[in-house]
């Protein structure tokens, strides 16, 4: 840990305020009660009532990259975070590491450089994947940026019910206390931290910075909570979104002169959906509106222990969402969270027959995009596109010291960046020019502060660039260009729109082609903007050196039991490729039973495990199970189990069980994932979080005999993409593979 030591003190006397971010995943712009939406958000509500709303406030469109403005004041290609951090794309692209420039110092570093206490619960999604392992190394992680207790996770997402926690530096299971939920967890962890501090140190000043794992997929939420919104959604999505609108209208949170815009491409009209679609896709939404309701109600045991405490009159809240509403469920909605990033459409007949599982322990739901429009109201996209719909959020700021006219709406542009800037003109404190022997970079944002007392104070934003996955957009004045980026499509091809979006709030009605000399000046000031704040090369392709972390350069992998769950982000990369898994055991008796080795969950992954003493081998493709058992019973004593995969054409191959050198079952198949194994990630001796396969008793199944080690080799080369000079871009149904 870095020692901590204090500024020098200024002559201006610094605030004793509190201050806590409350972040909220995949929220869109319309999905909180306060911005329109028919979900019942109090709790939220109420911070609105006593603070204020921005109306045109965004972020970047992907967690990660929102996640490092928010902390830095600066922009996110700058400070390292241009992608989700999972993916460290290596030193020859700075700005996509997936890790905190050590030049742009958190504010969590800032606050407690000058004495305030700094505790951070929830989701962090700002270390590289291949460093989110147990054996670190740990500079990355939160309590090396500025944080003195940390509970959460480190990644993109994790299981409402069954999460990969870490608290401090090391892994930690889920508390044993029956109806568990994570968003509950998280709060009482809050109140856990708070609460010691108030009791030994309540004089001085504390950070609190408080990240939802909610509602990123998998939206999963008590069963009360999703039939709270029984029959609220049986109208669809086309007439919820006509709702929402006009109530935005009501309220003042969108501009009159707005105009809402057209169905994205490929939703269908909800008229023409079958009626199993229809059932399908309400429960769906119904989950997602239980999802985000019972997070409100986590946020209202917050504010009730601020009251208590007599805390509200000197805390500074900001409430936000990372991005818009997210299209990661594909056209029909998803049950399988890993069935997306695999490229699999999943289908309405299959995922109906689990339509009562949604929402529960046993399925990682998503909304289609139908709904993730209707969460956007009433901008067009979603997460990941650089138009508003993925950009443009809630966000709300009580900080009744400062605030003059509570409950009401401001509409200056503001950015992500902009939020740390204001939290350090708050607490007079200057951002330091060197830290920890470091230069820092400027801050790039501005403060908003004169907003809290000026209703019509002019933005000191002035322009701002936006780029995620080749998508780009720039503002400037008043004035937005936009492009929507196919992947593939040679960047110089892409089409650019033009809106002018302080009459045209929703970016209706693209002016390109009435405007084209507007179009080129802006198109000029993205490259200068995106020369400046690093984000030059642009790049669309996942598929490159750094993507698969440590294992890169690696063939062999030899864990141990007693290992801590090891993310996925850092294990071995098992897909378009050969291999072998070798773990040689001991068994004193017949009886002896359990996991050797699991990687996933029930939506997708593999596990070796001995049950009824039998060897079996498990491969479950989104759903649809692959299974081999041993045609002889293991014996006791000492033995080797081994599975060994030959890949074939596309994703098929073959795969063959053996104990001791003879072959004890084979099984082709036809289909294996091709990009991710699974969003959970690998055990030894037991299968931790969610089980892999059905077929043997949840928790864990822990191996009672003994495991020597588990030997993972790789007989080809995972990256072959690269060898053949070309990606793919998708995945079909039946595991052939579609090219660019």
């Amino acid at each position: 840990m870095k020692e901590m030591r204090r500024l020098p003190e200024s002559s201006d006397k610094k605030s004793d305020l509190n201050v806590i971010y409350i972040v909220l995943d995949d929220v869109g712009y319309s999905a909180l009660g306060c911005y329109g939406s028919e979900i019942e958000t109090p709790n939220i509500n109420s911070l609105a009532e006593n603070g204020l709303r921005y109306n045109n406030f965004n972020v970047t469109p992907l967690c990660s990259p929102t996640r490092a403005c928010l902390l830095t004041g600066r922009n996110c290609h700058s400070v390292g975070v241009g992608i989700i951090a999972d993916i460290d794309w290596g030193p020859q692209y700075p700005n996509k590491r997936g890790r905190i420039s050590n030049s742009a110092a958190t504010l969590a570093e800032i606050l407690k450089w000058n004495g305030m206490a700094t505790y951070m619960v929830g989701k962090w999604h700002l270390v590289p994947g291949h460093e989110a392992a147990s054996s670190g190394p740990f500079e990355n992680w939160p309590l090396s940026k500025g944080f003195e207790r940390f509970y959460g996770f480190l990644i993109a997402r994790t299981d409402q019910y069954a999460p990969d926690l870490v608290f401090d530096n090391h892994r930690v299971g889920k508390p044993d206390k029956s109806n568990y939920h994570l968003s509950e967890d998280l709060v009482d962890k809050s109140l856990e931290f708070l609460t010691d501090h108030l009791s030994v140190t309540p004089d001085r000043p504390f950070f609190l910075y408080l990240a939802f794992g909610a509602t990123h997929e998998p939206h999963q939420v008590p069963k009360e909570l999703i039939e709270k919104y029984e029959g609220v959604y049986d109208k669809g999505w086309d007439q919820i979104r006509e709702e929402r609108f006009n109530v935005q209208k009501q309220m003042g949170i969108i501009p009159p002169y707005t105009e809402l815009v057209e169905r994205n491409p490929g939703i269908k009209p909800w008229d023409e959906l079958t009626k199993k679609e229809k059932l399908l896709f309400t429960k769906f939404q119904q989950t997602y509106a239980g999802f985000l309701t019972h997070t409100d109600q986590q946020i209202g045991r917050l504010l009730d222990f601020l009251n208590s405490k007599n805390k509200m009159g000197d805390t500074i809240i900001v409430l936000l969402s990372d991005n818009g509403g997210s299209q990661e469920g594909g056209w029909n909605g998803s049950i399988n969270d890993s069935a997306y990033f695999n490229g699999i459409e999943e289908s309405v007949d299959q995922m109906f027959t689990h339509v009562n599982e949604i929402g529960g322990p046993f399925t990682s739901p998503n909304y289609p995009k139908g709904w993730a429009q209707v969460s956007n109201t009433p901008f067009k996209y979603y997460k990941q596109n650089t138009f508003y719909g993925g950009t443009h959020v809630p966000l709300i700021i009580q900080c009744p010291q400062s605030i003059l006219d509570p409950g009401s709406i401001r509409s200056q542009f503001y950015h992500a960046i902009d939020i740390t800037p204001t939290i350090l003109e708050l607490l007079n404190i200057e951002a330091p020019k060197l830290y920890e022997g470091v230069p820092q970079m400027p801050l790039h944002g501005v403060s908003m502060l004169d907003t809290f007392t000026e209703p019509l104070a002019p933005s000191k934003r002035k322009t701002q660039y936006f780029e995620m996955l080749g998508h780009r957009a720039i503002w400037q004045d008043g004035w937005a260009a936009v492009t929507y980026h196919e992947r593939g499509v040679p960047f110089q091809e892409d089409q650019w729109e033009l809106y002018h979006v302080n009459q045209d709030f929703s970016q209706k009605y693209n002016l390109a082609n009435k405007y084209p000399d507007k179009l080129k000046e802006l198109q000029a000031i993205w490259w200068e903007e995106a020369k400046k704040y690093g984000v030059l090369p642009l790049n669309d392709n996942l598929f490159i050196k750094g993507y698969y972390g440590l294992q890169e350069g690696r063939t062999t992998f030899t864990f141990y039991p007693g290992m801590s769950h090891l993310p996925s982000t850092a294990a071995p990369q098992l897909t378009l490729s050969s291999y072998s898994i070798t773990i040689p055991i001991f068994r004193s008796n017949p009886s002896e039973e359990g996991v050797l080795l699991a990687h996933g969950n029930h939506s997708s992954g593999y596990t070796l495990y001995i049950k009824d003493n039998y060897l079996f081998y498990e491969y479950n493709y989104v759903g649809f199970v692959y299974k081999i058992q041993s045609s002889v019973q293991v014996p006791t004593g000492s033995s080797t189990v081994r599975f060994d995969f030959k890949r074939g054409q596309e994703t098929s191959g073959t795969g063959k069980l053996s104990i001791s050198g003879l072959q004890v079952g084979t099984r082709y198949m036809p289909r294996t994932l091709p990009f991710l194994i699974s969003i959970e990630g690998m055990d030894i001796g037991r299968d931790r979080l969610t089980s892999v396969s059905a077929n043997y008793p949840v928790p864990e199944f822990p191996f009672t005999g003994q495991i020597q080690k588990a030997v993972i080799e790789l007989y080809n080369d995972p990256l072959f993409f690269k060898k053949k000079k070309r990606d793919p871009i998708s995945i079909n149904i039946n595991g052939s593979i579609s090219y660019l």
